[in-house]
Formats: C-alpha cells, sequence, structure tokens
C-alpha cells in the first residue's frame, strides 16, 4: 500500500472514531435530595456523568425569598451550603456541566407575571451563575446553568424567564437551559417555554407518567420519543428512575433498556443520552455504571 493511500486511511478511520465519540450518548444524574448519597465532588469523582443537576430551588417566584433545598446535605439557613462550592469547582475541572435545577416535585414556586421572571432570572444569575451577590447560597463558583423541572405551579412565563436567563450569555459564560418535562407530549407545566429554542438539552421524565413509559408497551415510548423529538432542542435525553424504588412507576430493566430501548431510539438526530433520577437510587442499584458503555 503506497504511503499516500496509508495517510487516507488513517485520515479516515480517525474521522470514524470521531464521529463515533460525538454521537456517544451521556448520562445527567440529579444530586442533592439524600444525604446518604455522597458528596457533589464524589459524585463526580465515579466518572459515571456528564451533568449533574444540583436539587433543588423548591421556593421562588410571587416575591417570596428564594430558598435552596439540599435535604441532609447542608443548612441554607445558616449558610451552610458555601463549602459545596469546592465540589463544584472540582466537577468542572472534570469537563462535568453543573445545574442549578429549580421547581421539583414539591415546592412552594410559580411566576406572576413577566417582571416576576425578570426578578427570578436576576437572582439566579448574581447567586449562581455570573453575577455578584454578597450572599450566594453555593459559594462563589460559578454554576454552567440551570434546570427546570418544573412539576406544578402554573404554566405562566416560565418562557419569560427562559429568555431573561439566556440573555445573560451576553455578559461572557454561556448559560445552559435544560429541562425535565413530563414524557405527554406537550408537558403541561413548560411546552410553551421548550418552543422557545433556548433549551439546549431536554430530559424528559419517561417515568410516573404510564401512558408513555416503557411499562406501557415500546410503542407508546417510541410515539413520545418522536414526539418530543420534534421541539426545537439540540439534544433529547430519556428520564428514567435509577432503581424501581426511585419512582412510583416506569423503571426500565438494565438489560431491556440496553437490548429494546436504546436501540430504538438511539438512531434520532437529537438523541442525547441518560438522565437518571437520583444518585442516592443509583448508588443502590449501580444502574449507571450497567448501562454507560451502552448509552
Amino acid at each position: 500500500m503506497a504511503s499516500y493511500q496509508k495517510v487516507i486511511l488513517l485520515a479516515f478511520f480517525s474521522l470514524c472514531l470521531i464521529l463515533w465519540c460525538s454521537n456517544a450518548g451521556k448520562i445527567a444524574i440529579y444530586w442533592g435530595q439524600n444525604e446518604n448519597e455522597g458528596t457533589l465532588a464524589e459524585t463526580c469523582a465515579t466518572k459515571d456523568y456528564n451533568f449533574v443537576n444540583i436539587a433543588f430551588l423548591p421556593t421562588f417566584g410571587n416575591g417570596q425569598t428564594p430558598i435552596i433545598n439540599l435535604a441532609g446535605h447542608c443548612d441554607p439557613y445558616t449558610n451552610g451550603c458555601t463549602n459545596i462550592s469546592a465540589d463544584i469547582e472540582f466537577c468542572q475541572a472534570k469537563g462535568i456541566k453543573v445545574m442549578l435545577s429549580i421547581g421539583g416535585g414539591a415546592g412552594s414556586y410559580y411566576l406572576t407575571s413577566s417582571e416576576d421572571a425578570r426578578q427570578v432570572a436576576t437572582y439566579l444569575w448574581n447567586s449562581f451563575l455570573g453575577g455578584k451577590s454578597s450572599s450566594r447560597p453555593l459559594g462563589n463558583a460559578v454554576l454552567d446553568g440551570i434546570d427546570f423541572d418544573i412539576e406544578g405551579g402554573t404554566n405562566q412565563h416560565w418562557d419569560d424567564l427562559a429568555r431573561y436567563l439566556s440573555a445573560y450569555s451576553n455578559k461572557g459564560k454561556k448559560v445552559y437551559l435544560k429541562a425535565a418535562p413530563q414524557c405527554p407530549f406537550p408537558d403541561a407545566w413548560i411546552g410553551n417555554a421548550l418552543q422557545t429554542g433556548l433549551f439546549d438539552i431536554v430530559w424528559v421524565q419517561f417515568y410516573n407518567n404510564p401512558p408513555c413509559q416503557y411499562s406501557s408497551g415500546m410503542n407508546n415510548l417510541e410515539q413520545a420519543w418522536k414526539q418530543w423529538n420534534s421541539i426545537p432542542a439540540s439534544e433529547i435525553f430519556l428520564g428514567l428512575p435509577a432503581s424501581p424504588e426511585a419512582a412510583g412507576s416506569g423503571f426500565v430493566p438494565a438489560n431491556d433498556l440496553t437490548s429494546q430501548v436504546l436501540p430504538a431510539i438511539k438512531g434520532s438526530a437529537k438523541y442525547g443520552g441518560v438522565m437518571l433520577w437520583s444518585k442516592y437510587y443509583d448508588d443502590q442499584s449501580g444502574y449507571s455504571a450497567s448501562i454507560k458503555n451502552d448509552v
């Protein structure tokens, strides 16, 4: 074989490797709602995750004083969560994106107007992102963005909040926006916000929603997956519980996920990977470690 042919062949295989790597799926995890799940730094040290969502900021909007809730990890009322700053930077140094998840399944949050959304965006920017504040609940580390896990309140003004937050990207570090809607399409809470095209990743909760989860049949899941791929987001993740105990329904055994579900959805152009709830349950089951080579 001539030397130039070897060079061409090597370039071809290098390109294939690059393309293969770029299409490899990622894993996102929620951390913060169980003190027995280890620290944030320990979570990132596992090398199992590409994204970590710090859960949650469950109180905000309508003039309320925002309060973060990290279960038993720390006490925000005594500024006890600021030491997490070093962990955030540890994760980011490993290339892991760390987000603040706002909302959650239980909390007091809703937006009453566009101005209310602007004020919440300003608070998030100054307290967790690239802004400045004398009171930063997680310390001086700059988070990579905000995850919208909106499961209550009203469906109003989340699009406004997304626009205000996205505009802060013009002030320096990009503010990434993620979202965790329920799998029935469109989402009842943030369906309109997801049409703005401002969310780069949407990890859809294919659990606690029997009409579109795996337990109701692959056809239902695939139909919902196709609908979610129609929204203007860069990537769509399959959101799952990390163990049977992590949700009321929707757990997919690892063998079923890798042999049936993933082969059916990985070919879609927007496939991004798998999101798991949560780090505590993943510790119990070893789910992420058992699937990561197939995601």
